[in-house]
Parts: structure tokens; C-alpha cells; sequence
């Protein structure tokens, strides 16, 4: 049996918009909790000891971060290395150029030789020696249409048909991988990707256009004792047998995450059998506070009443509120500042409504008994601009329902324009 501490999408040196300097260290204080958040999982793969890290890629946000960000990384993988615990870095979407080629970020660890560092950029099989015994694992990095793109024969090709041939090429070149697989050693698929069945987290926004979907079916074979995969923020376990696993990001990159747990997956694989258990971390809370104002008479006090609703200790908070412009003046911003001091940082997002906009329509969902003329009745009683032709048009629908002609009521004092008879070239134009 191998044990294996898996963890993915560090993104380290992301967020520092929601952090704040320390004056003690220079650092930003995001910073500083991605460090402490990666050191708690070297400090477990130390401390078991585990047999050996896998990286499902994204250690930073982009191919190049500044060497700064690249020296906190490295110092904690150095931890690794000096116990004696093998690794393997995996190459995700973020590690890469914008090209979609290379690991700029990760393989400098192959160029110097760092002991017991496998860094995964390319599709390979990779035989490992582990205190729990070898274990053989296959990397995927991520992959992009932009690799084919370039080719003579995709010309003329649609997006859709592109993806079909990277994932044609990929199944080849799977297979190839797997047959030269040895049946007796457990193995091990450190995949980044996206599934067909998974579920997306913050990465729909960091990489929205990029790469394509990888069915389950290619992943959970029964070649594989574990699959390890990266890239989707949110831990989730899409297949038991084998296990195929996201552990998730150990960090929260931005609100969109708020809800999220971070951690990642402590496994014990062997020939056949494998049990995984999700690691939950502490991290830093996000917190979204919302007011609305407009209908109040002392907005003041009902905004500093929803922000004591919440506990704001060490939290990086967003407080949004709607008001009227003459609420302007009624509030007092030193003392909004004052309540949410305890935040570890704060922004504050205030929405003006302007009290002649358009009251909001009633909402008609699938669900309400409304018939096609009340609904229409209810849309007209709600538009004052419409009030002279709301009979005209009730009686229109009602004929288009019975199917029969409608004549306007010759009463009516709502002049309506008739355009002339449409030639030949301008109904073209029109089509166009």
C-alpha cells in the first residue's frame, strides 16, 4: 500500500487585491495565507510521513510569477525533498504559456535536478520507488485545441471538430501509455483536466474558452487504482471505483468561493483497492454582506444593523448596499469603517437606485396558473405607457388564441402608422 497526500490548484500570488501589506514581513498578507495554508500539507506529508505528494497543477496564476511568489513555493516543496518523500508536479492550464505550451513556472525543478521532484508536462509513465513500495503513475497535463490549431490539416475546421481530434489523438495516445503498464504495480492517473460530469468551480471564470471536455469514460478504467485529477476548485469524488478525485483548491482565490471547503485528499492506494479521505483546511473566511436601503427611513441604522450580524474577525468582507441619492447624505462613513475594522480587509459596493426607474414586473414562472391573457393583463397593468393600447392588444391575443381575425376597435383615437407595400430588394434587405 502507498500512501499518497494529493493536493491541486495552489494559485500561489493570486488575490492580493484582498489582502493588505505586512508591515513586518513586506509581504501581502494573501500572501502569507496561501503559505501557511501549503505548509500545513507538507507539514502532514512530513509528519505521517506520506509515501508520496502529488501536484494536480496551477501553482500559480500564471507561467511567470515574480520570484517572490516562485521562492514561497519553492521553499515548501524544498521540505519534500530534504524528507525524502518523492513528488510529482503536474502542469495545469496556469503553469502554461498563453500558447498553451510548456510549464514555464514548474520546469525549472526538472532543469536543476531537484531529488525526488517529477515534473509532468507531458504525457508519460513514470515508475516510482516509495517507502510503501513502486507505484507507477501516468501524467496528463493540461491540454488545449491550440496545440492542433496551427496544423495544414485543421484548416477549415469548426472548434467542435478540433476537440474531437485532440480527444481522438488523446484516446491513442492513452492507450499506448496503458499497455505498457505493469499489471502488479498499483497505478496512478495525475491528470489536469476537465470531466464531462464534474462540476465546475471559480476556474469557470479563470479559464472560460480554454481546453475541452475529457469523458469519464477515458479516466475510469480499471488500469487505474487512483485517479488524481486537477483544475476544478471544488473537492468532489466523481467515481469510486477506481476513485477518480478532485481534491480541489487549498485556497480561496476570490468570493465566487465562498462556500467552498478547501483541503485536499490523504489516499491509500494498493493493487486493487483504494480509500480516499478529504482533508479539510482552515482558511480565511469570505463574506459578502447585502442591504437594501431604498425603502428605509434611517438607513444609517439599518446598515450598521446588518453588518453586526455577522462575525467579521479576520474575514475579508464585501459589503453591498442599494440606496435612493438623497440617502447620500444620511450616511456616515466613518462609522461604516469604524464597524467593519474588526474585517481582515473590507470593500465597500454602493448601488444607487433612482427612485423614478421602473418599478420590477411580476415574476411568472412555469409554475404559476396565469393563462396567456391574464398573463398579458398583468404584464399591461404594469405599463402605464402602454395604458391606450392595453384593449387593442388584449383583443389581438385573444383572436391569435381562437384563431380568428382580429379588426381594431374603430373607437380608438391611437393612430397607427401602416408601412407602404415592401419591393423585392427590400425584403432582402430585411432578411439580411
Amino acid at each position: 500500500m502507498v500512501t499518497v497526500l494529493h493536493l491541486s490548484d495552489i494559485h500561489m500570488g493570486s488575490g492580493f487585491a484582498h489582502g493588505r501589506m505586512n508591515p513586518e514581513t513586506g509581504m501581502n498578507t494573501r500572501l502569507e495565507d496561501f503559505v501557511t495554508t501549503l505548509s500545513r500539507c507538507i507539514d502532514r506529508a512530513i509528519a505521517e510521513p506520506a509515501d508520496l505528494v502529488l501536484f494536480g497543477g496551477d501553482a500559480f496564476p500564471d507561467a511567470t510569477p515574480p520570484p517572490l511568489v516562485q521562492q514561497a513555493f519553492a521553499g515548501q516543496f524544498r521540505r519534500l525533498a530534504d524528507a525524502g518523500i518523492p513528488t510529482v508536479l503536474l502542469v495545469g492550464n496556469h503553469d502554461q504559456h498563453a500558447q498553451g505550451q510548456g510549464g514555464a513556472s514548474l520546469c525549472i525543478y526538472r532543469t536543476l535536478g531537484v531529488p525526488g521532484v517529477i515534473v509532468g508536462d507531458r504525457l508519460a509513465t513514470h515508475r516510482v520507488e516509495t517507502a510503501g513500495g513502486p507505484v507507477q503513475i501516468v501524467t496528463l497535463p493540461w491540454l488545449t485545441p491550440s496545440v492542433l490549431l496551427t496544423r495544414p490539416e485543421m484548416e477549415g475546421l469548426s472548434m467542435a471538430q478540433v476537440n474531437e481530434q485532440l480527444l481522438e489523438r488523446l484516446r491513442v495516445a492513452l492507450e499506448g501509455e496503458i499497455r505498457r503498464l505493469d499489471p502488479d504495480i498499483p497505478t496512478i492517473l495525475l491528470a489536469h483536466l476537465m470531466t464531462d460530469t464534474a462540476s465546475f468551480g471559480a476556474e469557470k471564470f479563470l479559464a472560460v474558452g480554454r481546453g475541452f471536455n475529457v469523458p469519464m469514460a477515458l479516466l475510469a478504467r480499471p488500469c487505474f487504482d487512483y485517479v488524481a485529477l486537477g483544475h476544478v476548485h471544488k473537492h468532489q469524488i466523481l467515481c469510486e471505483s477506481p476513485p477518480v478525485v478532485y481534491p480541489g483548491s487549498i485556497e480561496r482565490v476570490d468570493f465566487s468561493e465562498a462556500e467552498e471547503p478547501k483541503g485536499y485528499v490523504w489516499a491509500e492506494v494498493a493493487k486493487g483497492t483504494t480509500q480516499v479521505e478529504f482533508c479539510p483546511l482552515p482558511v480565511r473566511p469570505f463574506l459578502t454582506i447585502k442591504a437594501d436601503l431604498t425603502k428605509r427611513d434611517r438607513p444609517q441604522d439599518q446598515l450598521l444593523k446588518a453588518i453586526s450580524q455577522h462575525d467579521l474577525t479576520d474575514a475579508v468582507v464585501r459589503l453591498m448596499y442599494s440606496l435612493r441619492p438623497d440617502q447620500m447624505d444620511e450616511l456616515d462613513n466613518a462609522a461604516l469603517y469604524e464597524a467593519l475594522a474588526t474585517a481582515h480587509t473590507y470593500t465597500i459596493h454602493p448601488q444607487m437606485v433612482s427612485p423614478q426607474g421602473r418599478s420590477r414586473l411580476p415574476e411568472l414562472t412555469p409554475g404559476d396558473s396565469l393563462d396567456p391573457i391574464a398573463a398579458l393583463q398583468t404584464y399591461l397593468n404594469n405599463r402605464d405607457d402602454l395604458a391606450e393600447l392595453a384593449a387593442d392588444m388584449t383583443a389581438a391575443a385573444q383572436a391569435l388564441l381562437e384563431d380568428t381575425p382580429y379588426e381594431p376597435d374603430p373607437s380608438t383615437d391611437v393612430a397607427v402608422d401602416t408601412p407602404p407595400p415592401e419591393d423585392d430588394a427590400s425584403r432582402q434587405l430585411r432578411l439580411l
